[in-house]
């Protein structure tokens, strides 16, 4: 009997060890997509250019907007159209059970999907600082300091309707999506320090270059033509011609920096 307990137990013991590092270097390799270099600092308490806080929260819809947003099968989630619905009021008559209206809203950009996130901490170098250590005896220590205030912007990749919807869409879901500070235009003020030092030994040169963070988003977004229809005292929205569109941006991240460091030989 215990024998046979034994065989039953130990290809169930050797399934879980064989699947686990797999699971494993799954989660990892997911994890690992927004790892922070150690060459990458936050300047955010440093930055001599107060920099103002994105604050694009998600609208929460009035009574009369759930209502319409409920009425289509299309997912809605531009913050202006929203916003439209949630300043609307719509008041019911007589005359109103005998009508059948059917008002044109426009052509909007309705929702965007993200469908890869990349970032790339080497996006715009920013900054280089130089210390001669040539005629020197012993290390010297080299700090980051912004030597020009520099701003940096991002944008989308190609021309396309209602751009600047589209953008508040994709920094929106990229920014819930990657739990980072993203900004299509921010700026590192003159003068801007950082505690962190590097050896350059004797004899040698040495240098810090600096770089802007941004993060590479490409996804589809979703255009339709939004109609408001009233029927009695029925509401509701339609959506004809829906098409989709891929579009990439590029979004850079907000008091960061990426530093590389490198030492060289040179004759004086």
């Amino acid at each position: 009997m215990r024998k046979a307990l034994l065989c039953l137990l130990i290809p169930v013991f050797l399934l879980s060890v064989t699947f686990s590092p797999v699971e494993a270097k799954e989660e990892k390799e997911e994890k690992g997509a927004n790892i922070i270099p150690d060459s990458a600092m936050d300047i955010s308490k440093d930055n001599t250019y107060p920099n103002p806080t994105q604050d694009l929260p998600r609208l929460h819809p009035s009574e009369l907007a759930e209502e319409l947003l409920d009425s289509t099968d299309i997912k809605i989630e531009n913050p202006e159209l929203i916003k439209m619905f949630n300043e609307s009021n719509i008041k019911g008559s007589k005359l109103a059970l005998l009508m059948n209206v059917s008002i044109y809203l426009g052509q909007w950009p309705l929702s965007y999907e993200s469908e890869e996130s990349k970032f790339n901490w080497d996006f715009e170098k920013v900054n280089t600082n130089v210390i001669d250590n040539r005629g020197g005896n012993e290390a010297k220590k080299i700090y980051y300091t912004q030597e020009q205030q520099k701003r940096i912007k991002g944008g989308l990749t190609a021309e396309i309707p209602n751009g600047d919807m589209v953008q508040k869409l994709m920094l929106l879901k990229a920014t819930e999506k990657l739990n980072m500070p993203l900004t299509f235009s921010t700026v590192i003020g003159y003068n801007t320090r950082a505690d962190r030092y590097y050896s350059v030994p004797a004899q040698m040169m040495g240098y810090i270059d600096t770089y802007a963070a941004a993060v590479n988003e490409k996804g589809k977004v979703t255009y339709g033509e939004v109609y408001l229809r009233m029927r009695g005292d029925k509401k509701w929205l339609e959506v004809k011609n829906v098409t989709q569109q891929g579009i990439g941006a590029w979004i850079p991240i907000q008091d960061y920096v990426n530093l590389k460091v490198q030492t060289t030989k040179q004759p004086r």
